[in-house]
């Protein structure tokens, strides 16, 4: 079964790029974040004319993530993460398919920190281990996927040394991320590829993809259930290189 993650950056924008991506590419499971669409501007037949059907929670002009299945069952769990009423932004979704528990997850990004955003990023990554933790109390096959806009290392990012006041670099951010891989969670990307320099992710300035000066940011976190049945892992890093495309690259996982 492939599974994979996509930041496509406005579905409506990037369509033809996710199409033509989705029939190359044919997985099983995607993750999608940022759509920048509400619910009713969802390109739900363009999506269904693919081979896919969708679970999606947009947002205007900003965020919004969705799951699409080929030839799967789809049952949705929730569309917010708990801990925040007052929360209205749309960046997580739960799903059951084949027998595991899909978490679609667009973290806040954290800009400027510090400050409000940051503080938000903060807390929602603490929302986040409270629910990671939660879900794996069920012992049932957990996949943590998305946009988690941080960079666990400094082997994630080209020229660590001028992210350091970045949110998605900051001391804060790196620890929270690794506060919740320790529960025991599997970075399925480090775990098959644990010297390789990967990225996911490559600014449009200053011609940041041709230099190949990216971020990891894209992640994959299995359950303890699912570590053995990885089998295989990528980044298909030339759909960057693509007329009109996002400035993340679609990422997968092969579970056996």
């Amino acid at each position: 079964m492939k599974i994979a993650t996509y930041n496509v950056n406005g579905i409506n924008g990037r369509l033809p790029v996710l199409l033509r991506w989705l029939e190359e590419a044919q997985p099983d499971i995607v993750c999608l974040q940022e759509l920048k669409a509400p619910n009713e501007k969802f390109p739900e037949k363009a999506i269904r004319d693919a081979g896919y059907t969708a679970l999606w929670h947009g947002q205007k002009s900003w965020n919004g993530v969705a799951i699409l299945t080929r030839g799967l069952e789809i049952e949705e769990i929730c569309r917010e993460l708990p801990g925040e009423k007052e929360d209205t932004q749309s960046r997580y979704m739960e799903a059951m398919i084949a027998g595991m528990v899909i978490c679609c997850l667009y973290l806040p990004n954290g800009n400027p920190a510090p400050g409000p955003k940051f503080d938000y990023k903060l807390r929602w990554f603490d929302r986040l281990t409270d629910r990671a933790n939660t879900l794996l109390g069920f012992k049932t096959p957990v996949i943590l996927v998305g946009d988690f806009n941080v960079m666990p290392t400094e082997q994630d990012v080209y020229k660590p040394e001028r992210w350091l006041k970045d949110a998605l670099f900051r001391p804060e951010t790196r620890a929270a991320f690794h506060q919740l891989v320790s529960q025991g969670w599997t970075d399925a990307i480090r775990y098959l590829y644990p010297n390789e320099t990967i990225y996911t992710f490559w600014d449009y300035f200053r011609q940041a993809y041709q230099r190949n000066a990216g971020l990891r940011i894209d992640h994959f976190l299995l359950s303890p259930e699912l570590k053995s049945k990885l089998k295989d892992a990528g980044v298909d890093r030339n759909v960057r290189g693509w007329e009109k495309t996002s400035d993340h690259a679609p990422v997968w996982i092969q579970l056996d």
